[in-house]
């Protein structure tokens, strides 16, 4: 048996909502072991001029617990 637990976390990109996805997983699994999987809750956009400037996501992460 194991038990899962579900962190949010809030990365962002001035790339693409895929980058900050990527980025946020990233870092994540630096500081989590046993990342088994994450989904985007929210995603938004800074925009500045009339263009967007930021992609941020808000992604909520599940990582099992050890032993």
């Amino acid at each position: 048996m194991s038990i899962a637990r579900v962190t949010e976390i809030s990365a962002t990109s001035t790339v693409s909502f895929e980058d900050a996805v990527k980025s946020g997983i990233a870092r994540a699994s630096e500081t989590l072991r046993n990342v088994r999987s994450a989904w985007v809750k929210e995603q938004q956009v800074r925009v500045a001029d009339g263009s967007i400037t930021e992609y941020q996501v808000n992604l909520m992460v599940t990582f099992v617990l050890e032993d």
